[in-house]
């Protein structure tokens, strides 16, 4: 056998089986940002990457190559999540249920099944470190519980087109061939896809990306903290838009307007007074753990708060009650006395 034979054999030859499984898990954290929009839960997510990655392990001997591994492995990634929401209610917000609420504990109803809630996610998850800084922004802006909300109320193939073509810039012949259907049937699942985000006030991605990332936020929020743990309700709500929003899942219950939210805060939600706030980000945006003080003088978690930044102001704080959520962020899950 020749030199330029044998040079030629070699660069036919197929990467070997752990050279692709390597490949695979460089899309880990982009299929989670995948599934968390496709499926708005960031433990189905997880789940749905998982079961991605084993479907994918077993079938990557019989990987050709005539496509890329990664439109290869986003057509197993989209069957998943597809499978999952085959027969599901959509994920929702409290504003999903109806108008904003008295600021009453009458108006507090029994909290409504978890599997009913959008759920945050954490940046790190989609967003790994080092990876360039315009991805990194387009990332955060398309996984914001604004946008991640309005997909839900996409059928599920509007929501894979309208995610493929606006947020990870796949050609129209690219999706198609991903749902095995034409470039003319894609392009109309996504003018109607992007004609219901619009009705919901929700704009391109790419055309949101421009706005501040968290860290231009950084005075805002540490007067934001401080009036917090100190329990200066006034100095907060200085802090919001006047029209600005709460809402906390698993209550349907949410409130609009300062002074529904201060009336709130001095109300029923006095019970969290003491509370203690440790920083993350979720969803594009900034983040906080909250921890209750206990009898005990142990801080323990009470609620993730993800906050909407407009025009240097708060808009939105939104709080999930869901304890899990603090170890899936990588936060404690206690404050000790004096620490």
């Amino acid at each position: 056998m020749s030199a330029t034979t044998t040079t030629s054999a070699a660069v036919s030859t197929p990467p070997d089986r752990a050279e692709l499984e390597a490949q695979l898990e460089r899309f880990r954290g982009e299929l989670t940002g995948y599934s968390y929009r496709m499926l708005g839960s960031s433990f189905e997510a997880e789940d749905a990457v998982q079961e991605t990655m084993i479907r994918a392990w077993r079938a990557l001997d019989k990987f050709d190559g005539r496509s890329s591994l990664r439109s290869w492995v986003y057509r197993i990634a989209t069957n998943v999540c597809i499978d999952a929401l085959n027969g599901r209610k959509r994920r929702a917000v409290p504003m999903d249920f109806g108008g904003p609420s008295e600021p009453r504990v009458e108006n507090l109803r029994e909290p409504l099944p978890d599997d009913t809630w959008l759920e945050p996610m954490p940046d790190a998850r989609v967003t790994p470190s080092g990876s360039d800084p315009a991805d990194t922004a387009v990332a955060r802006e398309s996984i914001r519980l604004a946008f991640v909300a309005a997909l839900q109320h996409l059928p599920p193939k509007q929501r894979v087109v309208l995610i493929l073509r606006e947020v990870l810039c796949w050609k129209a012949a690219e999706v198609a061939e991903l749902l095995g259907t034409s470039v003319a049937s894609v392009n109309s699942a996504l003018q109607r896809a992007r004609a219901t985000l619009d009705d919901r006030g929700i704009g391109e991605a790419d055309e949101a990306a421009a706005s501040p990332p968290p860290e231009d936020h950084v005075e805002l929020l540490a007067k934001y903290v401080a009036a917090f743990e100190s329990y200066d309700m006034q100095a907060l709500v200085a802090l919001l838009h006047e029209d600005a929003e709460q809402n906390m899942p698993p209550l349907e219950l949410w409130l609009k307007g300062r002074d529904d939210i201060l009336a709130w805060m001095l109300g029923p939600g006095a019970e969290c007074r003491g509370s203690r706030m440790l920083p993350t980000s979720a969803n594009g945006a900034p983040a906080f753990g909250q921890y209750r003080l206990h009898p005990d003088g142990v801080h323990r978690p009470w609620g993730l708060q993800v906050l909407r930044i407009e025009d240097d102001r708060i808009a939105g704080i939104s709080t999930f009650l869901d304890a899990k959520l603090f170890e899936f962020f990588g936060l404690p899950m206690e404050l000790p006395p004096g620490s």
